[in-house]
């Protein structure tokens, strides 16, 4: 999977990378920055999303199509199509043109909207990533839970990083009983959630 990186890819991904990198630095506004993952986190995600079941692929935040290029890989291996959603117009055409200069198209959908209303029309979800907003964090999560396919994984963004901002959440998916669940300290922490078949 990894060694199917093109050379479209690795070129985009290093220029997202710099672009990340540039924001963070020179105090671009938080709403206006990528805000993508790093390189570590996307290939965790890669291999969660390759080993996930049968079933629908999801991403919630997709900002300039950074992680949905990591995803991709998965998809591709699998013959999946990941759902990528966001709200914020202008990241999508950023994401658009990372689907299109690597020839990721095919394996990715871009949706612009709401994500919970996204969601929750949504069935027989196999992964999902949320890298959402903290205002609609447990929502997602909780909206993603009645979704998954038993045995579906769910991992959610941020968690350590931030988890000054989203507190109670963290403790609440852990002791959530339809969830087996653990935080990975890579990135910026990655809650990674598994369906049970409860």
């Amino acid at each position: 999977m990894f060694h199917d990186l093109s050379p479209a890819m690795l070129a985009r991904m290093t220029e997202l990378e710099a672009i990340d990198a540039a924001d963070r630095a020179d105090g671009t506004p938080h709403n206006q920055r990528l805000r993508q993952i790093p390189p570590n986190t996307g290939r965790y995600l890669a291999i969660l999303a390759a080993s996930a079941p049968a079933g629908q692929m999801v991403e919630v935040g997709t900002s300039a199509g950074y992680s949905a290029l990591w995803l991709s890989l998965a998809c591709r291996q699998r013959g999946d199509v990941l759902t990528s959603i966001d709200r914020d117009p202008d990241k999508l055409v950023l994401a658009r043109q990372t689907l299109d200069l690597t020839g990721s198209s095919d394996v990715v959908r871009l949706v612009s909207g709401d994500a919970l209303d996204i969601v929750a029309a949504m069935a027989g979800v196999a992964f999902a990533f949320v890298d959402a907003n903290r205002d609609v964090l447990l929502a997602c999560v909780e909206l993603l839970a009645d979704r998954l396919v038993p045995g579906g994984l769910v991992a959610v963004d941020n968690v350590i990083s931030h988890a000054a901002e989203i507190p109670g959440v963290l403790e609440r998916i852990l002791a959530d009983p339809r969830f087996d669940a653990v935080v990975v300290p890579i990135g910026s922490g990655v809650l990674t959630a598994r369906r049970t078949a409860r």
